[in-house]
């Protein structure tokens, strides 16, 4: 994950975050949060350390790219079956439900921190992971913003700067004490696939007025980058290289999955590509002007 893009493609500095940052300010988060309200911190870290390991390169770019040839394809349904079927040589890993069931359920709608997509996680420590995963990115991916000149500090909504703060560590400590306090009310009570771990109202919305800013104000623009649009071509011409010449799959792809339809298996070793190992297969198998692309903006 130390090479797959969380948000900006090829940046121009060492300081962006990638997806493996990404997942350990999230568990970082999720565990501050567990710890406070007695939780299990171990299956905390496991999902959290988990939740994104079936994350395409280029971020959700590769995603989007690789579910338009491969409908269907989610990540966080990817980061389940790399820990059911792909790891371990076919075998899986011996994940308890409950780590599982945090994996493939952390995933939100686009427009809300805290909401369902994949459904209620069943247990406050699968909850927590999930409502850290959208805390760390909104911030993290403010401050990338901010270094790469997509945003300045006036772009920030009022809300925000009122009710979360105007620095990254006191926007952190305000939602994280947030969350404690406003939990601890629910913990008593049997969680059985039910929310438990919440925000305030008040503070959920200027999380949310938070969140909309960054669609509007990066990611959408930054789809819409040529470098971008490249990205997705990259992993759609890849997928079809390989449906079309399955001999040059990569080794990764284990014999024991040699059932598997060859759309999925396809799908299975695009997804596991870093950034990087994406381009230069690319290079190699379809030489093209895409890494020249990727450089710029």
């Amino acid at each position: 994950m130390k090479f797959k893009t969380q948000v900006f493609l090829s940046p121009d500095g060492d300081h962006y975050r990638s997806r493996l940052t990404h997942t350990l300010e999230v568990t970082q988060i999720a565990r501050t949060i567990a710890r406070a309200l007695n939780l299990n911190e171990d299956l905390t870290e496991a999902i959290g350390l988990g939740h994104d390991l079936g994350h395409t390169p280029f971020g959700h770019v590769g995603e989007r790219s690789l579910a338009s040839v491969y409908p269907g394809f989610r990540h966080n349904q990817q980061s389940l079956r790399v820990v059911e079927v792909l790891e371990n040589d076919g075998e899986g890993l011996n994940l308890t439900d409950m780590t599982r069931d945090g994996i493939l359920r952390h995933s939100k709608p686009d427009h809300a921190i805290s909401g369902e997509m994949a459904g209620t996680p069943s247990t406050a420590e699968a909850q927590v992971v999930k409502i850290a995963d959208g805390i760390a990115y909104i911030n993290h991916d403010f401050d990338d913003a901010l270094r790469g000149g997509i945003l300045t500090v006036d772009d920030m909504p009022e809300i925000v700067v009122k009710r979360l703060g105007s620095r990254h560590s006191e926007r952190i400590d305000t939602l994280v004490v947030n969350v404690v306090e406003t939990s601890q009310s629910h913990m008593s009570e049997q969680v059985s696939s039910r929310q438990v771990i919440h925000m305030s109202d008040p503070i959920l919305e200027a999380t949310n007025a938070f969140r909309a800013m960054l669609f509007e104000k990066v990611y959408k623009p930054v789809n819409n980058l040529p470098s971008t649009q490249a990205a997705g071509r990259v992993v759609t011409e890849l997928f079809q290289y390989f449906v079309d010449h399955p001999s040059e799959l990569p080794p990764m792809i284990i014999p024991a999955l040699a059932n598997d339809p060859l759309e999925r298996r396809a799908a299975d070793a695009v997804a596991g590509m870093t950034d990087r190992y994406a381009l230069s297969t690319h290079a190699r198998l379809l030489p093209g002007n895409e890494r020249s692309t990727l450089n710029g903006r």
